[in-house]
């Protein structure tokens, strides 16, 4: 049976939009947005600012289990915030290669680190011994920075340094989020480690998923904007991936995901603030549901929670005000 895992994404997907995602079933696990380590030992309440789920069994609401991913380039601070992070008993801990933003890559961190597959290797080796062998340990990384040269040797430093599992998105830093996502190499790295391998990069439907699948050779794939913008597209592969999805039934499922989402927002962030993130999942919903684009037009411009709610309700989106 194929894994389906939801992807870290920074600036995206936080546990709010990690809780309303892993209400449609079919997710083998979650990996939060980054931790950043940098030169201190962190406080348990780091890890859980970016993890709420470490306090209720490291899983979402429908079960879930959710593993915390941490970033940093210093092999022993690394190694201590993982012990640190152990002791919450995470449902695993994940290493970030991948991430491209160029903030965190100044500061020597994501796939900036792509060009010392040695450091990769040190850092493993340091979060290996640091991390009980109950909890699963793995990582993600990118092709390297500016071209493929050295991937497979990454590749490599990583499963020497002790990770169980390797999530490769199939494309370098210098290429972003830019299309295509060269799924080959995913097969090629799977060549030369001892690792499962999971695919990752421009599945964003069904036919994508068994493109990836037969072009990477690998069974397990990892799900990010494409499940963002479409919240069944686990279901669907789940179901065998065959039949037109209906859109209009959809969308009336969808409707309370976006509420419990609305919901969760208020609570969670300053009321200003909140109806950005909505418009921010609306406008990728768009790319799928004809509604959620009539929906984002309407709420473009406002700015006022209220009003938002009200538009919401208009549409059918069941609101608690209550809860901001």
């Amino acid at each position: 049976m194929t894994r389906l895992l939801l992807a870290p994404m920074e600036g995206l997907a936080d546990d709010v939009l990690r809780e309303v995602l892993t209400r449609v079933p079919g997710y083998d696990h979650a990996v939060t947005e980054f931790v950043r380590v940098s030169g201190t030992l962190l406080p348990l309440r780091a890890f859980a600012r970016v993890s709420p789920e470490l306090r209720a069994g490291s899983m979402t609401s429908s079960g879930t289990p959710v593993r915390v991913q941490l970033l940093g380039s210093d092999p022993p601070c690394m190694g201590d915030n993982a012990a640190q992070l152990a002791q919450m008993n995470p449902a695993g801990i994940d290493l970030n290669f991948g991430c491209p933003a160029p903030l965190v890559n100044r500061h020597g961190g994501g796939a900036a680190l792509l060009d010392t597959p040695e450091v990769l290797h040190a850092i493993a080796c340091a979060v290996r011994r640091a991390v009980p062998r109950h909890i699963p340990f793995t990582a993600k990384m990118r092709l390297g920075v500016g071209d493929t040269g050295r991937a497979l040797e990454c590749a490599q430093a990583l499963a020497d340094g002790g990770i169980e599992d390797l999530v490769v998105h199939a494309r370098t830093k210098t290429d972003g989020y830019r299309p295509p996502a060269h799924w080959e190499w995913v097969g090629r790295i799977a060549d030369v480690v001892d690792v499962p391998v999971v695919a990752n990069g421009e599945v964003w439907n069904e036919a994508d998923w068994r493109r990836c699948r037969e072009v990477s050779g690998a069974a397990d794939v990892m799900l990010g904007r494409g499940a963002v913008s479409d919240p069944f597209l686990v279901r669907r592969i789940r179901a065998g991936g065959e039949a037109e999805p209906d859109r209009e039934a959809e969308w009336a499922e969808l409707l309370p995901l976006i509420g419990e989402f609305w919901r969760r927002v208020l609570a969670k962030v300053e009321a200003r603030h909140a109806p950005g993130r909505l418009k921010q999942w609306l406008g990728m919903l768009r790319r799928n549901f004809p509604r959620a684009e009539i929906l984002y037009a309407e709420l473009r411009a406002q700015k006022d929670p209220l009003v938002v709610a009200h538009i919401l309700g208009c549409h059918g989106v069941p609101v608690l005000m209550a809860a901001a």
